[in-house]
């Protein structure tokens, strides 16, 4: 039973992750770190950005759950940073590689999914400043965005007759 109780922390973590990546991004990505994240929203040279030292950032509580879980042989403070490593890596897989294609792969996938995060993704970086931002979610869309791919697939199959 407990270890049930132990994957029950961790899926909770792991969603609560997404509220977590979302203020961090609408009010400190966007706020006080944003000459980090800057480079983010604007055209630049090579693979690398300053906004990639977020990675690291993002890492220190997990690596330190689980630190702390191994100095005082705590496993729930394993399944609070293993939520938050599963969370990591899922943003890395959906950012990175899924919506950036900073690793080309799933590039002519016709996931609805897929496309509602390209383009509320592409909603936030319409904006070049800190300033008047939207969706600062990473991998739940939120319903306007949702909508929008949904009446685009049906204009699509009315104008080709499927």
């Amino acid at each position: 039973m407990t270890y049930i109780a132990y994957v029950l922390v961790v899926i909770a973590v792991f969603f609560a992750m997404e509220w977590v990546a979302w203020a961090t991004h609408r009010y400190i990505m966007h706020g006080l770190l944003w000459f980090l994240h800057r480079d983010h929203h604007q055209p630049h040279e090579g693979k690398l950005e300053k906004n990639d030292w977020f990675a690291i950032i993002f890492s220190i509580p997990s690596i330190g759950s689980f630190l702390l879980g191994k100095l005082w042989s705590n496993p729930w403070l394993y399944c609070i940073g293993l939520g938050i490593l599963l969370y990591g890596i899922a943003y890395f897989f959906v950012h990175d590689i899924i919506v950036h294609q900073r690793v080309r792969w799933f590039t002519r996938t016709r996931s609805r999914y897929v496309k509602q995060l390209r383009w509320a993704h592409k909603m936030h970086h319409k904006h070049l400043g800190k300033e008047n931002g939207e969706s600062f979610g990473f991998l739940f869309v939120e319903k306007k965005y949702r909508d929008k791919i949904e009446r685009d697939e049906q204009l699509q199959q009315k104008n080709t007759g499927k």
